[in-house]
């Protein structure tokens, strides 16, 4: 599974996941730093790669286009580059690595992960 890391996080995450065993590349290296969400979307769709931002508007537009990928891990946490927390983000896409290669959106916050499948349906909060 390979890891596409949104403009909206520090490039220091290709480091700190290519340690934890990742394929990973930083956005800044795939497309230009002004591109739409949309186009993001689109490109981790064709190339094969999760998406991991702190980008809320992913999950509308998932939830929205009822697109069954991307797949998306959502960073709901404060601070990013906490050793503890880039550890504990590291292992959660390992654990869910069969809903995310099929399509589902996980969000993590400082305490819980969950996880959706994709399409998102109308009676699932994003």
């Amino acid at each position: 599974m390979k890891l596409l890391v949104d403009m909206n996080l520090s490039p220091e995450w290709v480091e700190v996941l290519s340690r934890a065993g990742w394929q990973v590349i930083h956005w800044s290296t795939a497309g230009p730093a002004t591109a739409a969400d949309t186009e993001l979307l689109a490109w981790a769709r064709d190339h094969n790669y999760v998406v991991l931002t702190q980008d809320l508007d992913s999950g509308q537009l998932l939830f929205h286009t009822r697109e069954i990928g991307p797949s998306v891990v959502l960073l709901r946490i404060r601070k990013e580059l906490d050793p503890l927390q880039q550890a504990r983000i590291c292992q959660i896409p390992r654990m869910a690595q069969g809903a995310l290669e099929t399509g589902a959106l996980v969000s993590i916050d400082e305490r819980r992960a969950r996880l959706r499948r994709l399409p998102i349906q109308s009676g699932d909060n994003t």
